[in-house]
Order: C-alpha cells, then sequence, then structure tokens
C-alpha cells in the first residue's frame, strides 16, 4: 500500500486542485517521494507511478495529466484534449472537462487559476524569468480569450521560495529597479552586497496589477521544509547532483 499522498488546496479555487508535495511517493535517494519530473535523472519508472498516482487522485486518465516543456518564458498553451508531444510553455489553459493542467516546479511558483464563472482553468510556472517576463499577465489573456474575465479569475500561488531563502546579487536587483522602480519594494538588505528577493509577493503584484479579482500565496516555503518539497537551490547548496519536481494540477 503507497504511503498517502499530502495534497495541499486552497478554498479560494471552487475546482478540483492540489498543490502536492513530496510525499506518498515511489522515488528514493535524493528523489525520495513523489517525484514528477520527467527530465529529472530519477528512475523513468518511478516517476511513471509517482504521476499515475496524481492522475488517479485526480481522477483524470495519466494521458489526461497534461503538462508542457517548461522554459522560463511568457507562453501559454491552449489546451482542448490529450497532447501527443508537449509544447514548449510555461503556462496552460482550458475550458474542456477532465482535462488535468500540471506545473512542475522546485522553487518557482506554481500559479493554479479558475473563472467559475466562465469555466476557464489556468495553470502557469512562474519562476523569476517568466514572472518578469509576463506569464503570469499572459495566462490570464489567454483565459479570456476562452470567455473568462479578470475580476471573476481567482489565482493562487503554491509552494515557492520564500524571501528569506532567495539571495540574490546586485545585477539581479538592478534588472527589476531599471524595469520600474517601485520593484525594490520586492527586495530586503542581506549581507554585503547580496539582498533578498520576494518572489511570490512579486507574483502577487503581477496578478493583481493584471486585474485578478483575487490573488493569494499558499504561504509555504520549499527551501525551508524539505520534508515536504523538493528545492533547487537547497540542492544546490547541499552539492547534490540532481532534484526532484513537485507537481501542482488542476481540473474542470
Amino acid at each position: 500500500m503507497p504511503a498517502l499522498l499530502e495534497i495541499i488546496t486552497s478554498d479560494v479555487l471552487p475546482v478540483q486542485h492540489g498543490f502536492f508535495t513530496r510525499k506518498g511517493g515511489a522515488s528514493s535517494g535524493i528523489f525520495a517521494g513523489l517525484n514528477c519530473g520527467v527530465g529529472s535523472s530519477d528512475q523513468t519508472e518511478a516517476v511513471a507511478i509517482n504521476r499515475s498516482r496524481v492522475s488517479g487522485a485526480m481522477s483524470v486518465p495519466l494521458d489526461h495529466l497534461v503538462g508542457v516543456h517548461q522554459v522560463h518564458s511568457a507562453d501559454v498553451a491552449t489546451i482542448t484534449g490529450p497532447l501527443p508531444v508537449r509544447p514548449q510553455a510555461d503556462a496552460m489553459v482550458t475550458s474542456t472537462p477532465g482535462i488535468a493542467l500540471s506545473i512542475l516546479t522546485a522553487d518557482c511558483q506554481p500559479v493554479l487559476f479558475c473563472d467559475p464563472n466562465a469555466g476557464v482553468i489556468g495553470a502557469a510556472h512562474a519562476g523569476w524569468r517568466g514572472a518578469f517576463k509576463g506569464v503570469l499577465e499572459a495566462t490570464v489573456d489567454a483565459m479570456v480569450a476562452l470567455g473568462g474575465s479578470p475580476a471573476n479569475i481567482r489565482a493562487v500561488i503554491g509552494p515557492s521560495i520564500s524571501q528569506a531563502a532567495y539571495e540574490v546579487g546586485p545585477e539581479f536587483f538592478e534588472t527589476f529597479a531599471d524595469e520600474d522602480p517601485e520593484n525594490t519594494r520586492f527586495f530586503a538588505q542581506g549581507k554585503g552586497d547580496r539582498v533578498l528577493f520576494d518572489l511570490p509577493a512579486y507574483g502577487l503584484h503581477r496578478l493583481r496589477r493584471a486585474g485578478v479579482g483575487h490573488a493569494e500565496w499558499t504561504r509555504h516555503c520549499t527551501y525551508a521544509d524539505p520534508d515536504r518539497f523538493f528545492s533547487f537551490r537547497r540542492t544546490t547548496h547541499m552539492g547534490e547532483a540532481d532534484y526532484g519536481r513537485l507537481i501542482s494540477v488542476i481540473r474542470l
């Protein structure tokens, strides 16, 4: 009998969804738990078992658990059914019942969207690059193209790296400050010339500026909780060879 999956949900999203933690998976070693990263160096069979458990938890066939080849872009794919090949994109939208949109992360923001009035959902992978390029706004636009309305869209940011763990250099800071001087409010002073970036606060800012009716973060930090979450930055600091990927899913 497999260990129980742990699925974080939000009352804000009135459709079936979940930010899955690493608990309840078949992977071992540095991937221990529910690693759903097909691009990781984990055993293919273990990842397949993990993804099958997720599709079962979401009550969809495995081929209806749809994902994209994430490239830190602002590109959005409109999904109408199972995909033979994952398109390069960092967000998806659909109005098709029974299709589960899935995003993989390991510190970046997984963002799940729903317009319950229009019957449209979305999912986005929003690291700093994608958020900076406008992937969140692009997801909202793609939902509007399917009949959604920004004011009716609800968005929830799942487990992500928190400001306390996200130390960056002066060039990173300058990129954001040059784009908009008000972006400096998303940074706090670190050690020396280092600063701390608040990725979830920046994501919320971009969502609210796009006119989303309600946006929130679950307030889970991937870096700070190794028992529950994979973290690229924590893996890097520990000198590990690879890292697992968390999966976040939403379906109509």
